[in-house]
């Protein structure tokens, strides 16, 4: 029988930067590749300062016909506002239909037995848009989502004829308490990639660290993007490059890695790669 190959990501030291409760399973099959995980939240989430909005849409949520989620977070904040407020987000009956950006955020959706009619094939806002396209046409839209949240995907969906009520259910915030002994594992050059997966913990490390140092580690370590999104927000900061994952499951964050360091070790001496 054959030796299994060894992952490339053996011995490296990757630092995710979501929060932890987020990154449980990512960082359990790293470990199974022989990696060494390091958690590092760039983010946090809180409450909208105003709930009045959120909760008007819980209460009326019976004229809408598409609930579109875009994150796993925007799940679980919805939920748990619908707890709070005793109060079924999709009643008996009710027509509404759901559609997710993503398969993480369609799985979250399933896990508390939210009825996913959609996901979108490519794994971003503007994309679902434009998969959904005339199915949207005179619909009412519930579009509950972060106070950070760009304006694309709303924007695309009224160009499809959508009505869109877009409702702030969370708030995007830098963390208060930052472990800093792992934020110099990135600054010493300890570890060997980086992984981002929002424009949000992309702007929290230039605000701890500076947009020059973050310029100066892409030459000493892997910076890795999940979609193309977050990609895009490490450019606009000047990093030239990026790994990007094709999608956002875990399994394309792992392929992208693994094809970064197998292609480093065969490069010649010398040779960057990008």
């Amino acid at each position: 029988m054959a030796e299994s190959v060894p992952s490339s990501l053996a011995g490296k030291r990757i630092v995710i930067t979501r929060a932890a409760a987020q990154s449980e399973a990512l960082a359990k099959e790293l470990s199974v590749r022989g990696a060494v995980p390091v958690i590092l939240p760039l983010v946090s989430f809180a409450e909208p300062e105003d709930l009045a909005p959120l909760d008007q849409a819980i209460a009326e949520n019976a004229q809408f016909d598409w609930l579109i989620l875009t994150s796993a977070q925007a799940v679980r904040a919805l939920m748990q506002r619908c707890m709070d407020l005793q109060r079924p987000l999709i009643p008996t009956g009710s027509g509404l239909r759901v559609a997710c950006v993503g398969p993480v955020t369609a799985q979250a959706a399933r896990s508390v037995n939210l009825p996913v009619e959609y996901v979108a094939a490519t794994h971003n806002g503007l994309a679902l848009a434009n998969e959904l396209g005339n199915r949207l046409d005179g619909t009412k839209i519930l579009l509950p989502r972060s106070d950070r949240a760009n304006p694309d995907l709303p924007n695309a969906l009224k160009r499809h004829g959508a009505r869109v009520t877009e409702v702030i259910a969370y708030r995007t915030m830098r963390p208060c308490d930052l472990p800093r002994n792992k934020l110099r594992e990135i600054t010493n050059h300890e570890a060997d990639a980086v992984l981002f997966f929002s424009p949000s913990a992309v702007q929290s490390l230039v605000h701890f660290i500076g947009a020059e140092q973050l310029q100066i580690i892409q030459d000493k370590l892997a910076i890795a993007a999940v979609g193309p999104v977050t990609a895009k927000a490490l450019r606009d900061a000047g990093i030239e490059r990026v790994v990007v994952s094709a999608d956002t499951t875990a399994d394309s964050v792992l392929e992208a890695l693994e094809k970064h360091f197998a292609a480093a070790k065969a490069a010649p001496a010398g040779v960057k790669q990008g």
